[in-house]
């Protein structure tokens, strides 16, 4: 009952193909040709381990695995399989491959559940084409309104509902699942960090994952002729911004507690080499594993834009997203622990640093959260690699895991 290592890899390998940008990392926005092309061949293969396949409202997969006992709640395994731009092949998509693997598992070794077993396939998760991040899980657990969703639009200004359409995505679907039907969730997930390659350890049992919020800035200035404003007449709005930018490490470093504060967007209005900026917008993330330091930052980090307000520039912030710190449940963590040691697996606690579905659905419903390591630590971008023995052994717990998830005593 062991996970088949190269059929891992294959998956793994087969989706990474489903990229915008060939040879230069996986690009997979939501509702793309790319998210199709990944969608029919995830859905392919939980019909080949027989599962009865669905989508929602929102474009996230489910393939479901009857349990014996009627109207019981599931237990879902799985993750994310959009992309950051120029990503990597595993963040996301290595979690809906085990569990695939898990649902394969199943099948071969004929276990049937008493609690029905759901893989699942998430949309959205990193926000990189409809902004917030998280709308799979956010959707479905009531937390996006339809209303908001309807109003959703990309940068091109596309309405999602109409991006959906256009690959044949039914936005009328339901959206929202009742929490009564989920027993728990399992993800594994890549580390996105050093530590476990560090330490030489192969499994990392995530006990919380921290605090996310995620503002969006304007600065709104003047725009002038570059070689005629003198330089006490403007109102330049880059030089506010990168004024405000250029603090944010300091007032991270303050802060402490593993407190840290990132801008990775950043749009300048006109835009031209000749012309003093008028208006920038950009986007700041800020992160700490307790609920204090994310507050004392965000407030901040709002009192310094505010502080660069004066007759020429003008200040907004709007808060995109906000999740507070979140624990796994311990007694999933306590399975993890046995199922490792059953297989004689090393493995150790950890902390997620980065934000993921389970933090949502935590709030729901009992959560687990599991790590591999991260080659170099790297990710979000086209060098993330993990190695297939790690993701079998994480494959291993996660179905050891569910076993007991499912079984009628648990």
């Amino acid at each position: 009952m062991l996970a088949n290592q190269q059929r891992i890899e294959q998956h793994i390998e087969l989706l990474s193909q489903f990229t915008a940008t060939p040879g230069a990392g996986v690009t997979r926005l939501t509702y793309s040709k790319e998210d199709l092309n990944a969608r029919n061949y995830i859905k392919e293969q939980m019909l080949k381990y027989g599962l009865t396949v669905s989508e929602d409202g929102f474009g996230n997969i489910f393939g479901k695995l009857d349990g014996t006992i009627p109207n019981a709640p599931s237990v879902i395994v799985g993750s994310h399989f959009d992309s950051v731009p120029n990503g990597g092949a595993f963040d996301g998509t290595a979690g809906v491959v085990i569990g695939l693997e898990v649902a394969a598992l199943f099948q071969e070794n004929n276990r049937k559940p008493a609690y029905p077993l759901e893989i699942i396939a998430l949309v959205e998760e990193e926000g990189s084409r409809w902004g917030g991040g998280l709308m799979g899980s956010r959707g479905m657990m009531g937390l996006l309104t339809n209303e908001d969703f309807k109003v959703l639009a990309d940068k091109d200004g596309l309405l999602a509902e109409d991006a959906m359409i256009s690959i044949s995505l039914d936005p009328s679907n339901e959206k929202w699942r009742d929490p009564k039907t989920i027993k728990a969730f399992l993800e594994l997930h890549i580390e996105q960090g050093p530590i476990l390659e560090e330490k030489d350890i192969p499994i990392g049992i995530v006990e919380a994952i921290v605090g996310l919020t995620q503002l969006e800035v304007t600065i709104q200035g003047k725009a002038g002729h570059a070689g005629t404003t003198p330089m006490n007449r403007r109102s330049d709005a880059l030089v506010a911004a990168a004024e405000v930018i250029a603090t944010f490490p300091k007032l991270a470093i303050e802060e402490g507690n593993g407190t840290v504060i990132t801008t990775g967007q950043l749009q300048v209005f006109p835009n031209g080499s000749n012309v003093i900026p008028d208006k920038v917008v950009f986007s700041v993330d800020i992160r700490s594993g307790k609920e204090q330091h994310v507050q004392n930052t965000v407030r901040k980090v709002e009192e310094l834009i505010a502080s660069k307000q004066t007759t020429g520039i003008l200040t907004s912030t709007e808060q995109l997203l906000y999740i507070s710190p979140k624990e796994m449940d311990e007694h999933i963590q306590s399975i993890f622990q046995e199922a490792s040691e059953k297989l004689d697996i090393p493995y150790c606690s950890i902390n997620s640093g980065a934000g993921h579905d389970a933090m949502v659905f935590s709030d729901f419903t009992a959560c687990g959260m599991i790590f591999i390591p991260s080659k170099d630590g790297l990710s979000h971008c086209p060098e993330e690699w993990s190695d297939g023995s790690h993701l079998a052994s994480g494959a291993n717990i996660v179905f050891q895991t569910a076993l007991k998830l499912t079984e009628g005593n648990e």
